[in-house]
């Protein structure tokens, strides 16, 4: 498939930030790190490989953000400034690689394109984030075994920042008319080695999507699937495939 790497300089975060491109056309995704990831992870680990009949057959181009976790959800330090710096990398997703992968899709200055977005584990939370505070950048999102509430990440610390980056939590804030409506929203978390936590967060985030009126689905797996890369390559293609066809892609 076709590839291309890129290393710019980011103005909110003061620094040079990497990410990678794959396929040729078709809808632009935004693939997110897991905790502590990086953005060749998506091809170190086989999820690019995972969609490669989307990405080769030109109904999707993914592209692969990289993440600071180790200065915001990983970090020891204190609460506020780790909270701070997510926001950061946030605002550096909506305000500079999300334009700049329109730019390489071809999509620039088309008010009505928007990026879909994915990941797993703490990748899902960013993923679910982005699509439920900026619809009118993001038109779905996936999430595979995701962490949807920032409170374990910070040892508890909770401020207006955290909270905005917790999807269960943002749900109780936002006020209805600010509610994604019409995308998918594809939730799936296995039931197996690793996964407690997470099938716990996957269910209270549906949950509260529930309660506040927001389309989504919710498929649990099975006692074998567990928190790991294998069962996520099996997942996504299942997933992304589902987003694709309800986006008309």
């Amino acid at each position: 498939m076709q590839t291309s790497y890129y290393k710019e300089y980011s103005r909110f975060l003061k620094r040079e930030m990497e990410f990678k491109v794959y396929g040729h056309a078709g809808q632009p995704c935004l693939a997110l790190p897991c905790e502590g990831g990086r953005f060749y992870d998506w091809e170190d680990r086989g999820l690019a490989a995972s969609l490669a009949p989307f990405i080769e057959g030109g109904q999707l181009r993914l592209f692969c953000a990289d993440g600071v976790d180790g200065e915001s959800w990983l970090s020891g330090g204190e609460g506020r400034p780790r909270a701070e710096m997510q926001e950061r990398w946030f605002n550096y997703l909506c305000g500079e690689l999300v334009p700049r992968a329109l730019g390489l899709a071809g999509e620039a200055g088309r008010g009505d394109c928007r990026l879909l977005t994915m990941g797993a584990g703490l990748g899902a939370l960013h993923a679910v984030s982005l699509y439920l505070r900026r619809p009118a950048l993001f038109c779905g999102a996936v999430g595979l075994s995701g962490s949807y509430k920032a409170g374990g990440w910070f040892g508890g610390y909770s401020d207006d920042l955290t909270l905005r980056s917790s999807p269960v939590d943002l749900l109780r804030l936002l006020p209805r008319e600010k509610l994604p409506t019409g995308g998918p929203l594809l939730l799936c978390c296995g039931q197996g080695p690793y996964e407690e936590r997470f099938l716990a967060e996957t269910r209270e985030l549906a949950a509260a999507l529930a309660a506040r009126q927001v389309p989504h689905t919710l498929e649990l797996w099975g006692a074998d699937s567990a928190h790991d890369w294998p069962w996520w390559q099996k997942q996504l293609p299942i997933f992304v495939g589902r987003a694709l066809a309800a986006l008309g892609a």
